[in-house]
């Protein structure tokens, strides 16, 4: 058996690893590239093998990094099935769907080609087998397990059987004790272990001050008398800020009385899958849903799914609080608001996921005086905050925890999905702790299962 990795290797997004066992091809994820005019024009590139030769493409959570290529691989000739749990499988159809309607909107503006078309995402959408968590299925001779990542909704990491070896995926490790989701399982012992490093370099806050240092930022902002603007990812983070919301104005009674605003569709459309799949929920949210709490739902909150309504959004005085998509700042109604309030003194933008190479947001996350959107220069004069504790993913600690929590370190662990500053620490302190062979992998290198 051999892993080859066609994305995510040296970078972040671009997810895509071939399996090649005896008998089967195999993907884990098929993910867009993200971050920059480079990154993007990736996306449009050939696949490096042959679509038709996929026997099957294992999904490890919804996000566009891990998903966003798939109807483009349909498009290209992949018609076998696609597996992952069944609030993966709901989340990936709306990622696609909006991940459309951007594009054929920029085609518009900009003439940016359009990767595929509402019949391949149709297609693809008949090819999707959801699965369980915890529950075996087979492709050919290779046996699957897909087993709770705690990263997102439905989120999961990978283990395969074949050729007498067993390899494990990561896909995106969740942090520690975060609301709403259950914790990351354990990972069993496996023969190669490809693993995510997205924050293989750092340390979070403490989860147990995240709410806390929310809070905080929050009243500064407030008490400056300007817009808060929060660019959060549609799914998972966005959800966890609502929750944490929700309680400090409902139960905790802290919240300021000001104007928040939930200004992000797909965010907004993905609402009922995460009421409709409440067996995913960890205690403390499966306590408050019993009760009857909508966690998704408080007095100072405004839900605007329209265009129109997004834009009444200006009209509110200060102080307001903006909840809006994309997460890295690459695009979405955030940029509107950015072009609105970055230069506003009084304003603040509280970044709360990791910003890839190349995006707006990690431009104004390393300290950017002026940007540009759309084709406008502007300064920036507003504050600018960062939440590591807030992010999903785990960090430096938790994933040197996790790699070795099935009491048997990997025999092999090949890093991706990081920087290559962040995997390769993460590799070091791996190969330290465990004493076991580590690899940074390259864009299309090949690594044996031995």
């Amino acid at each position: 058996m051999k892993v080859t990795f066609f994305g995510a290797a040296h970078e972040v997004t671009g997810s895509c690893h071939l399996i090649e066992t005896k008998t089967e091809k195999i993907l884990f994820d098929c993910g867009m590239f993200q971050g920059g005019q480079f990154n993007e024009q990736k996306n449009h590139e050939d696949f490096q093998f042959d679509p038709r030769t996929i026997d099957a493409i294992v999904v490890s959570h919804a996000h566009l990094d891990h998903t966003g290529r798939i109807p483009k691989l349909v498009r290209d000739g992949f018609r076998g099935p696609i597996y992952g749990t069944n609030g993966t499988l709901e989340l990936a159809e709306l990622i696609w769907k909006d991940a459309y309607h951007i594009m054929t909107y920029n085609n518009k503006k900009t003439e940016d080609p359009v990767l595929y078309t509402e019949e391949d995402i149709a297609q693809a959408m008949s090819q999707q087998h959801p699965v369980s968590y915890r529950e075996p299925f087979s492709i050919g001779n290779a046996t699957v397990v897909l087993k709770d990542a705690g990263h997102i909704f439905g989120s999961s990491f990978i283990e395969l059987t074949a050729d007498g070896k067993k390899i494990a995926f990561s896909g995106d490790m969740g942090n520690e004790n975060v609301p709403i989701l259950q914790d990351s399982e354990s990972l069993d012992s496996v023969d190669l272990l490809i693993c995510e490093s997205t924050y293989g370099d750092r340390v979070h806050e403490d989860e147990n001050m995240r709410k806390e240092i929310l809070l905080k930022l929050v009243k500064e902002g407030v008490q400056r008398g300007g817009t808060i603007m929060m660019p959060a990812f549609s799914l998972e983070r966005t959800q966890e800020i609502l929750y944490m919301l929700d309680e400090m104005a409902e139960e905790d009674k802290t919240l300021p009385h000001f104007p928040i605003f939930l200004d992000s569709p797909l965010a907004i459309d993905a609402l009922p899958t995460y009421t409709k799949y409440t067996e995913y929920y960890d205690k403390d949210a499966t306590a408050k849903y019993k009760k009857g709490d909508d966690f998704f739902e408080f007095n100072q909150l405004t839900i605007t799914r329209s265009v129109e309504e997004s834009k009444g959004i200006n009209d509110v005085p200060p102080p307001k609080m903006i909840i809006a998509g994309s997460g890295m700042m690459n695009g979405g109604r955030i940029m509107h608001h950015a072009l609105r309030y970055l230069s506003d003194p009084k304003s603040t933008l509280i970044i709360v996921g990791y910003q890839a190479e190349g995006t707006l947001g990690r431009r104004l996350y390393e300290g950017a005086e002026q940007v540009r959107i759309f084709n406008e220069h502007i300064p920036v004069h507003c504050t600018i905050k960062a939440i590591g504790a807030l992010s999903a993913h785990g960090d430096q600690n938790k994933m040197l925890e996790w790699i070795g929590s099935s009491g048997t370190a990997p025999k092999k662990v090949c890093f991706v999905h990081g920087d290559e500053h962040a995997a390769t620490e993460l590799a070091h302190k791996t190969r330290d702790r465990y004493g076991v062979k580590t690899v940074v992998p390259a864009f299309g290198e090949t690594v044996e299962v031995e």
